[in-house]
């Protein structure tokens, strides 16, 4: 039987599924997916853009143009699908929200970092956006994106490896016997002693903060070059909170002498020039910070030790509270997009009754 390979699925029965569904709106899912998608790859684009004319490492350079040809691929879909769909393109980000003179920002080796941490992120986004997707045109997009985050991923990877750069969990001693748990010591600590972290804690404490170290030396880079004093305050207290969730994090790898990572303040120049938009920025930064509760949220509900738990739900509070004051400053200023929503029954019932 003739497959496709990008679907793993016979042709035949390919073409029939897309008959059936050529009249098949795309559900809220696809809707809201493809939304966030189209405004984060078009950030990304303009992040790469402004890079890719200060970069000065060949290879680094190579793997910033595939992140751009990769990124900018995804705009020209989802726009091609918007276009089909007869739904208006968002506004998204553009050369609008570049600067094009601007000096670096940030050295070569962060954005390799940068681009590896954002791919691992966006592994579990286009995982979520692919399983709540039926129809086949969707489905066949978020595939290929999920195919290309891993290329970028990995791209990354060997990348930050080959330049001695090492921001991956240390090693724990093999299990030399299968055992069980006995005691509930396990979960909570019992006359003040707690066991050692879990392979999939370590994992879990260390993803979290490479995703702080990311955010701090975004928003220490972005509060250099925020026009605004109120929005220089804002990226400063971001800077704060993402500093203080890697000490208290961090802590629980030193407590049982494992290595904490470095962070990538140093990786950031003296520029005062802004190479972003204060729109791109701040929506940046919200992209963070969802990711980050993201993160927090796999973590509880992966870990097992009590202490841990509510020291990820104190931390997720503190990422929730700092990401509500961003939208409602982005509210203020006008430039917060807004996404695909339900109908206003009872606003359309009120209209209604006004125009009688």
């Amino acid at each position: 039987m003739d497959k496709d390979a990008s679907t793993h699925v016979d042709k035949d029965t390919l073409e029939k599924i897309r008959e059936h569904q050529q009249n098949k709106k795309l559900v809220s899912s696809e809707l809201g997916d493809l939304f966030a998608n189209y405004l984060g790859d078009s950030l990304f684009s303009c992040v790469f853009e402004h890079h890719l004319q200060v970069v000065q490492d060949d290879e680094i350079k190579d793997f910033l143009e595939y992140a751009l040809a990769t990124s900018s691929k995804h705009v020209q879909m989802i726009k091609e699908i918007y276009l089909k769909e007869k739904i208006p393109v968002p506004v998204g980000f553009g050369e609008q929200d570049v600067r094009k003179d601007a000096p670096r920002l940030f050295s070569d080796i962060f954005m390799v970092f940068y681009i590896t941490e954002m791919s691992r992120a966006g592994l579990m986004t286009y995982g979520s956006a692919l399983s709540s997707s039926s129809r086949q045109d969707i489905v066949d997009y978020f595939k290929m994106c999920i195919d290309d985050t891993v290329i970028t991923y990995e791209k990354g990877l060997h990348l930050l490896l080959s330049k001695g750069m090492n921001t991956f969990p240390p090693t724990i001693p093999y299990p030399k016997k299968v055992d069980f748990v006995e005691k509930k010591t396990f979960i909570s600590a019992i006359a003040g002693k707690l066991r050692p972290l879990t392979g999939l804690e370590i994992k879990h404490i260390q993803v979290n903060i490479n995703t702080n170290t990311l955010g701090k030396a975004m928003m220490l880079a972005f509060s250099q070059v925020a026009a605004s004093a109120k929005l220089r305050e804002y990226f400063q207290d971001g800077a704060q909170v993402a500093d203080t969730q890697i000490k208290q994090l961090g802590s629980f790898l030193l407590a049982d002498d494992l290595p904490a990572p470095s962070l990538m303040d140093a990786h950031i120049t003296d520029s005062t020039t802004p190479p972003f938009s204060d729109k791109l920025m701040l929506y940046h930064t919200a992209l963070a910070n969802a990711i980050g509760i993201s993160n927090y949220g796999l973590a509880v509900s992966k870990i097992m030790r009590h202490d841990l738990h509510s020291q990820f739900v104190t931390l997720t509070a503190d990422i929730g509270k700092y990401a509500n004051e961003g939208i409602n400053l982005m509210i203020n200023l006008g430039l917060l997009e807004e996404p695909p929503t339900a109908t206003d029954r009872k606003k359309l019932s009120k209209e209604s009754h006004g125009n009688n």
